[in-house]
């Protein structure tokens, strides 16, 4: 048994279980093990790394994009854990990897496009948000940016976390525009 796997799996669902209830159109992967687009032009699957039992790889799973009419594939990413995987109309992919069991970040793949996606994660955050927000970001050890959606090219993302200066945590509700990296965020305010 990869006790390793084990250790680094368990936060990661845990964590998830948050994002899943707020947006019910994502698939946990490797779980679901495939995710086809709309229109069914383009197929998401999961592969499984190939170890030895006793071999610590890093990475236990990759996600693949396969064109169904041609069979072309291409490699989008490895992971660790879980990602939360949708389509965002016919063409895109919008993902939540979550890196490590204390930090997640959201990624945006074009199916017709193989260019770099677009990653938001905690670096990049920490240069776009205003600087009175940046303490959050950088002296908490638990931050996890989460997509919601890409609207109108702009990718939608629940931000949160704790740690030494946010003891009891930090919810926020960002936008950042694809095309030129704009960024806003506002604080979320809890109900209680």
């Amino acid at each position: 048994m990869r006790l390793s796997r084990i250790v680094l799996i368990a936060p990661a669902i845990a964590a998830f279980a948050v994002v899943q209830a707020f947006a019910a159109a994502f698939v946990v992967f490797p779980k679901a093990g495939e995710l086809a687009s709309p229109d069914h032009r383009f197929v998401v699957r999961n592969a499984e790394r190939e170890a030895d039992a006793s071999e610590f790889v890093g990475t236990f799973h990759s996600l693949w994009l396969i064109e169904t009419a041609t069979g072309r594939s291409r490699k989008l990413c490895d992971y660790v854990g879980v990602a939360a995987v949708t389509w965002s109309k016919d063409d895109f992919l919008v993902v939540t990897q979550y890196v490590a069991k204390t930090t997640s970040r959201a990624m945006i793949f074009s199916a017709t496009n193989p260019d770099s996606p677009v990653v938001l994660d905690k670096p990049t955050l920490i240069r776009l948000v205003p600087y009175e927000m940046r303490p959050a970001l950088e002296e908490n050890n638990h931050v996890f940016i989460e997509a919601s959606r890409l609207e109108d090219d702009v990718l939608y993302v629940r931000v949160w976390g704790y740690g030494r200066h946010d003891p009891n945590g930090f919810r926020w509700r960002c936008r950042y525009a694809t095309w030129n990296g704009a960024t806003s965020c506002a604080e979320e305010h809890s109900a209680r």
